[in-house]
């Protein structure tokens, strides 16, 4: 790992770390960062063996920060509507006419934006695939890890104390919760794509 990335891990686990201070959630952060230690921890172990690029190792520290964002606030109570009211003097509530906390929503989609690239990377990189099937097979990976979290979450769900499933899992109510889930993860996988072989074209015709 070069010094570059290895200070932005020591930034991620340092910003992570003061997540907890004055967090008005302490009881459910411990619970809430479990997979981002399991990442870190995947990441730090594979990255010797398999290093990736900086564009994949950008991508892999903008979802874990704004994971961190939604874990301070156990995702259903981030304040952005605060936040936007503090700037423009409105919410973002009321500019959409929403009615449920929607940063969970947010970070499935960008889940899938940012876990695309990496994931056509190892495949294209280190496993010798094709790149239109790498391109294919990363949005699977994207809709089948996603729904593979859903039922941890159903697991969870069924094996804790149901204020504390509710709270981490942050349906709001939602019955499709899971599904919406899933399907925005799977269209910023498929944006991401899009935007990929748009620069890709874009880079053919200027050599061509």
């Amino acid at each position: 790992m070069s010094t570059s990335r290895y200070w932005a891990v020591v930034a991620l686990v340092m910003i992570v770390g003061l997540s907890f201070i004055g967090s008005p959630f302490d009881e459910q952060l411990p619970l809430q960062h479990i997979p981002t230690a399991v990442a870190l921890g995947l990441f730090l172990v594979l990255s010797k063996r398999y290093p990736l690029s900086r564009a994949s190792f950008i991508c892999l520290v903008g979802f874990l920060l704004v994971h961190t964002l939604g874990a301070r606030y156990v995702y259903s109570n981030v304040p952005y509507d605060e936040w936007a009211t503090a700037i423009f003097g409105q919410s973002i509530s009321e500019t959409f006419g929403w009615t449920r906390n929607h940063y969970d929503r947010f970070v499935h989609f960008f889940y899938g934006i940012f876990f695309f690239i990496p994931s056509r990377e190892i495949l294209i990189r280190y496993m010798a695939i094709p790149q239109k099937r790498a391109d294919y097979f990363a949005i699977e990976f994207v809709m089948a890890s996603s729904a593979v979290y859903e039922l941890i979450e159903w697991m969870l769900t069924i094996t804790v104390a149901p204020e504390v499933a509710e709270t981490y899992n942050g349906q709001q109510g939602d019955m499709w919760d899971s599904q919406k889930d899933i399907v925005l993860a799977t269209l910023g996988a498929v944006l991401t794509l899009v935007f990929v072989r748009f620069l890709a074209s874009r880079k053919l015709r200027k050599t061509a």
